[in-house]
């Protein structure tokens, strides 16, 4: 199932509107809907146009959590980390960085920039409420620019909190890291997000059942933190580590002939799930378990592997890094990549030889050397 759609592009960069979006912009028109002024449109008499205002309203929401997005993808973009894409969902939005900065005044400045863009937007709009004639008293116009002023320098304060991994927390690593390791950096600032998020708990508690948005940001950063350490620990164990050092050379091949009972019995002879098919040598697609599960039983004798393999193969280069790797088995979420060198096939990469190579060098870089050695 697809839980994010394509709306369109940015500076190069997919702009995607995930599941969580749909869900939460009604909730967010009603709040506009039901708050009075600058804060909601309550005193607006006729309710289509109340109800017209408060989705208006919620989606240049929306729109100024896209532009504090695309502050950081530019930085980002500017420094040479690849943005993969935005996506605004539940809680705001979210730069889908494919690399982490590792050089701590970048990352200070990447953070920061978001908030500052949005505390700039605050104060434009805060400015037109205040000083355009007749602004204060439209109670159209003047409380959408007094609504948007008010959410974007909420959105400032809110994200340069030091709660990791936001904006703040992000700013707060940067800082810690141009006095000490990347990771131990990263767990101080893990561990302060995680006391911003026990603290936002709390004061969920105290204050239910309004409360219960605290707790439901709190339950966010607390596992977006956690995530973000094991991302951050897993980036730094495969730091220097190529494609070439750990995948598979010998790899084992079908041919698009195949039927698929075959495939299924090599699947059971060899331990593997998934295989490059080959035409007259050449790479063609993949085949995997779930290609082949999805065959009737009784069809499996007669249907050759070139009918349900995927054609449109993700592949890696033998000096690409290893949690490039990673990051590709995650993000598209299959189970083994094709190794490509100079148009032939070098070898295969699975997420089976990615922990066993997380393993390895985890224990390797500890410094801890096996008894049986």
């Amino acid at each position: 199932m697809v839980s994010s759609l394509k709306i369109g592009s940015v500076m190069g960069i997919p702009i995607k509107l995930h599941v969580t979006f749909l869900l939460i912009l009604p909730f967010i028109a009603f709040a506009f809907a039901t708050s009075p002024p600058p804060l909601g449109f309550s005193n607006v008499p006729d309710i289509w146009i109340r109800i017209g205002l408060s989705l208006i309203g919620a989606i240049l929401l929306f729109a100024c959590v896209l532009i504090h997005e695309l502050a950081h993808s530019y930085i980002a973009v500017h420094n040479g980390i690849k943005i993969g894409g935005i996506t605004l969902f539940l809680f705001g939005g979210v730069s889908e960085m494919e690399d982490i900065p590792r050089n701590p005044a970048v990352e200070m400045f990447m953070a920061f920039v978001g908030p500052a863009t949005s505390m700039v937007l605050g104060v434009i709009f805060a400015a037109i409420y205040f000083l355009v004639p007749g602004m204060k008293s439209d109670p159209y116009t003047g409380t959408m620019v007094a609504l948007l002023a008010y959410m974007n320098i909420a959105l400032a304060i809110f994200n340069i909190l030091p709660a990791f991994p936001m904006d703040g927390g992000r700013v707060l690593r940067g800082f810690l890291a141009k006095r000490m390791p990347y990771i131990k950096a990263t767990r101080i600032a893990v561990s302060v997000g995680k006391l911003f998020a026990y603290i936002l708990a709390l004061l969920g508690i105290l204050t239910w059942p309004t409360g219960l948005w605290f707790i439901v940001i709190a339950l966010f950063i607390y596992m977006a933190a956690g995530e973000e350490e094991r991302s951050t620990t897993t980036s730094m164990t495969l730091e220097g580590i190529k494609v070439k050092d750990i995948m598979t050379t010998d790899v084992h091949t079908l041919d698009v002939g195949t039927t698929v009972a075959q495939a299924i019995d090599t699947m059971f002879r060899l331990k593997h799930l998934g295989y490059p098919v080959v035409e007259a040598g050449k790479m063609v697609g993949i085949v995997t378990l779930n290609d082949v599960s999805r065959v009737p039983v009784e069809a499996r004798a007669t249907t050759p592997v070139r009918d349900i393999m995927t054609r449109n193969v993700i592949t890696l280069k033998p000096d690409d890094d290893a949690f490039t790797a990673l990051q590709k088995l995650s993000t598209n979420k299959i189970g083994r990549l094709v190794v490509m060198d100079g148009g032939q096939m070098a070898g295969i990469v699975s997420r089976t030889d990615m922990l066993k190579a997380l393993e390895l060098y985890e224990v390797a870089r500890a410094g801890v050397t096996s008894p049986n050695a």
